[in-house]
């Protein structure tokens, strides 16, 4: 990262309201050198989006800490390009869902009524305190790292969940379940602005553990139907705060499309408990290696 050079004191406001992205200008410029699409970011993409294929969950907990660990990306960085990645690719899935009638568009909206207030909220006291790149890593990085726990253990247990959810959901007053859906909607929007993880796995265990009765597809489907809206607003939000990489984010989507059918393809003809085993250990050890 660039190192500043001493300015006047009457500059130093204009330093801090510098953009991140504006701070890794040397590697910008490096980037500008090579065309608009990277390979690695593109292979990066593809290796994503095909464990989402196999499995349906792991893009933001495995492309966020991948951008961080392996290639440097500036954790402000990683969290909105991902954001608006995912807000990208889920795209395409809230189209499938609502042709088959997959979708619960009064879950979602409660949902939303809950996540996209708290997301504009987080965006707002982020901007607000006028953080700069370092406390805004020191921010996002062990929140990252506690998201990323949680929605290992939510793979790796998620029979379990939709169990319990089976045993228990029923006692749940049709009153409560809502107020509970925008509460869980309310949580979401702040985890998944400052950490990109928790639209998907987390998403659909708290559906699934609210209403057991719904079929998984329908789940999933409203889950997806959700999490656009939030990951484009928070995406947004990091765009005003100069944290966006627009090359990376080609690049990604670049390789995350094939990456997603082939997984599709090849789902249902792997395990995939083991699948979500290994996914779940890849998990432990990266929020690890972010917190240590």
């Amino acid at each position: 990262m660039r190192q500043f050079h001493s300015q006047p004191a009457t500059c130093e406001k204009d330093r801090r309201r510098e953009p991140i992205n504006a701070r890794q200008a040397d590697a910008g410029s490096d980037q500008g050198k090579t065309g608009m699409i990277d390979p690695l970011y593109s292979l990066s993409g593809f290796c994503v989006g095909a464990l989402v294929g196999l499995t349906g969950v792991g893009g933001g907990s495995l492309m966020t800490p991948l951008l961080i660990l392996l290639f440097g990306v500036h954790a402000a960085t990683a969290v909105g390009t991902d954001l608006l990645f995912a807000a990208c690719t889920k795209t395409v899935g809230i189209a499938v869902h609502a042709r088959t009638h997959t979708i619960d568009w009064r879950i979602t909206g409660l949902l939303a009524s809950g996540s996209l207030p708290m997301a504009a909220l987080t965006i707002a006291t982020l901007h607000q305190f006028d953080l700069r790149a370092a406390a805004l890593s020191e921010i996002v990085t062990p929140v990252l790292a506690a998201a990323i726990l949680l929605a290992a253990l939510l793979v790796l247990f998620q029979k379990q969940v939709i169990h319990l959810a089976s045993a228990y959901g029923d006692r749940i007053a049709p009153g409560k379940q809502a107020a509970l859906t925008i509460g869980a909607g309310c949580v979401l929007g702040v985890l998944v602005t400052l950490s990109s993880v928790g639209a998907g796995a987390l998403g659909v265990s708290v559906l699934a553990l609210l209403y057991p009765r719904m079929r998984i597809a329908r789940i999933v489907g409203s889950d997806i139907a959700h999490a656009v809206p939030l990951t484009l607003l928070a995406g947004a939000g990091y765009w005003l705060l100069g944290a966006i990489d627009w090359r990376l984010l080609g690049s990604l989507l670049s390789g995350s499309v094939p990456g997603v059918i082939l997984g599709s393809l090849l789902a249902a003809r792997v395990s995939a408990s083991a699948i979500r085993g290994t996914l779940a250990a890849i998990l432990c050890v990266v929020a690890a290696k972010l917190l240590f």
